[in-house]
């Protein structure tokens, strides 16, 4: 028996589900998890490569990655606008041809192949041509059409004066609501098969992460984490406290599964994965 190595984003979205980890985690946490942040896209990097046992990965990773379970119930969602998936461009929807992306979630990316390609192809000459940036606005729409700007930067992206203000903002949750009437999942959390025959018996897995999450939601809790992370991000307090409790939904509920396995249907058809993926999900405590 060892302890699990979780490999865990640094967004602030993810500040929820880390709570009962990180504030005086009890005795059980402690003897059995140890904790490495990163970003979303080398989480799922770390989970392939045998180097984390569970992560909190783009979902459209688990299409991906042979061995893996999905713990139910929680997720980072949202059931209309989220705010941090922000598509920013010169031009309308149906225009865009070019979009400068940031590669920290690659299921962001592709939610911006399926909705462009999908729901806004318009008449293209030429195949949507994606180019990894860094998330910085300014030089993403110097080089391309749009710039897809995903978590603290979406939150954080300042776009008074860029081009004269004249500039279409799309929040692609949003826009997935309106196109398939569903919410849309961003991420999950995924434990390596291999890895739960070395964790110790009876340890409550689904448990523990439902319980941190249910913590980090209490509202004194979102108010500790407003205050944490609004000198970081330039934003009020009451501004994050909304995000949190309005704009992200930490539940993979029924409808959420619709969601996804419509989105895993629609990337598949696009090309973005080979195939849309049979989750398999923790069936104990």
């Amino acid at each position: 028996m060892r302890a699990l190595k979780i490999s865990a984003i640094s967004f602030l979205n993810t500040a929820p589900l880390m709570w009962d980890f990180e504030h005086e985690p009890a005795r059980e946490i402690r003897e059995n998890f140890e904790i490495e942040y990163t970003v979303p896209s080398l989480c799922a990097q770390a989970l392939q490569a045998g180097q984390a046992d569970i992560g909190i990965i783009p979902v459209i990773t688990t299409a991906e990655i042979a061995g893996l379970v999905v713990l139910p119930d929680v997720a980072i969602a949202a059931r209309n606008k989220v705010r941090s998936i922000l598509l920013v461009s010169k031009r309308p929807l149906e225009e865009i041809r070019t979009v400068a992306v940031d590669t920290s979630s690659r299921t962001s990316v592709g939610l911006t192949q399926v909705l462009l390609t999908k729901f806004f192809g318009g008449r293209r000459e030429c195949e949507l041509k994606l180019r990894p940036m860094a998330p910085v606005l300014e030089p993403m729409l110097a080089e391309c059409d749009a710039g897809l700007l995903i978590g603290d930067p979406a939150m954080m992206a300042k776009t008074d004066g860029l081009y004269g203000g004249d500039l279409y903002i799309y929040d692609l949750a949003e826009v997935w609501r309106t196109q398939t009437g569903l919410p849309f999942v961003f991420a999950v959390w995924a434990v390596r098969k291999a890895a739960l025959a070395q964790m110790r018996e009876g340890l409550e897995l689904g448990g523990i992460f439902r319980r941190s999450r249910d913590h980090g939601l209490r509202p004194e809790s979102v108010a500790a984490i407003a205050r944490q992370w609004a000198p970081r991000m330039g934003l009020p307090e009451a501004e994050i406290v909304s995000y949190l409790q309005e704009n992200i939904h930490y539940r993979l509920d029924a409808e959420c599964r619709k969601g996804l396995a419509r989105y895993f249907e629609l990337a598949a058809e696009c090309g973005v994965i080979e195939r849309a993926p049979e989750l398999e999900f923790w069936e104990g405590t």
